[in-house]
């Protein structure tokens, strides 16, 4: 979807308030926590905010944000299992404000994480930012994932399996951000937003498998970015 003016001003607001919910969930990322008390936090502090959490309820999604702990890719479930000294937790955070939606996410290192753990979260982020550094206006939207898995080398692969999306009105709509090296058509225009979030994984077999629930299927990291006339803006940095 493309935007201006007040329609702008609204997204932009909604992606801000994403920002700060999601630092905030990253400041309960603690040992002995559990991702159950992460979602119920979460949760309070985005109705303070007068929103509402849009993963709450869609498709069937039980809870008000996602938290995928260690080899979950995406979409993790929140339950009562307590954090542990060790483990990584991406928390994915999406609000609906004004009526439009804000979509980011983080992945946070719970107590003393091994090299390699602080290795892949490291990665993920520059695979984020090498996406975003393909963005402009005139720019194919597949070079974001030729850059992204130019940065990986042979110790990592990206996800194929989920993809970044349009937003603003709608929670997820066109154009869909592939993060692996495709063929797809189609330039970035200005007042285009969307997410671009590579699922980034330790080797080179990046299948995932669904768990029964339905939802939940590594590292990831996310922004929304907004095409302008001369560059690209990331709106929850």
């Amino acid at each position: 979807m493309r935007l201006g003016g007040e329609d702008e001003l609204r997204l932009k607001t909604a992606a801000s308030l994403a920002k700060k919910v999601r630092d905030y969930a990253g400041s309960l990322v603690k040992v002995g926590v559990t991702t159950d008390a992460i979602d119920s936090a979460v949760h309070d502090f985005v109705l303070s905010h007068k929103a509402y959490p849009s993963p709450l309820g869609y498709l069937g999604f039980p809870r008000s944000c996602c938290t995928s702990v260690n080899n979950v890719i995406v979409h993790g479930i929140p339950d009562d299992r307590p954090l542990e000294e060790g483990d990584i937790v991406n928390v994915d955070i999406t609000v609906y404000l004004n009526g439009y939606h804000g979509d980011t996410s983080q992945t946070f290192l719970v107590g003393h994480v091994d090299e390699q753990g602080r290795e892949l979260v490291d990665v993920t982020n520059q695979a984020l930012r090498a996406g975003i550094n393909a963005c402009a206006p005139g720019r194919p939207f597949k070079g974001i994932g030729h850059a992204i898995e130019n940065i990986l080398g042979e110790r990592y692969s990206v996800s194929s399996q989920f993809t970044g999306h349009g937003i603003g009105k709608f929670f997820h709509t066109r154009p869909w951000i592939l993060h692996h090296r495709n063929d797809e058509p189609g330039v970035m225009e200005p007042g285009h937003c969307f997410t671009i979030e590579p699922s980034i994984i330790q080797g080179r077999n990046p299948r995932g498998w669904i768990f029964p629930d339905e939802w939940t299927a590594s590292a990831q990291a996310e922004h929304m970015v907004l095409i302008t006339e001369t560059g690209v803006e990331v709106l929850t940095q």
